[in-house]
């Protein structure tokens, strides 16, 4: 049998998917070491020094380990734009 081809995955999907990454991330993340760390305000989390080191550390192994080791990120596979 003949493989059909993929269809290319509309760029608005992936730039969206992209967006929603970062923020379930950086939300995620930053209220976890907010929590840990008691950063946490009324209005979200303020992480200074080492703090946001670690958030960003975080964020960047996010998108590297699922993207690359896992088969994509959260909203990569939730809008099926993952490329192979």
């Amino acid at each position: 049998m003949a493989d059909t081809p993929k269809q290319p995955v509309a760029t608005w999907r992936i730039v969206l998917a992209a967006v929603l990454d970062f923020f379930t991330a950086f939300l995620g993340f930053g209220f976890l070491i907010g929590s840990l760390t008691g950063e946490t305000t009324q209005s979200g989390f303020n992480l200074n020094g080492a703090s946001a080191f670690l958030l960003f550390a975080l964020v960047v192994a996010y998108f590297v380990v699922l993207g690359k080791y896992l088969g994509g990120t959260l909203w990569q596979r939730i809008l099926g734009t993952k490329r192979s």
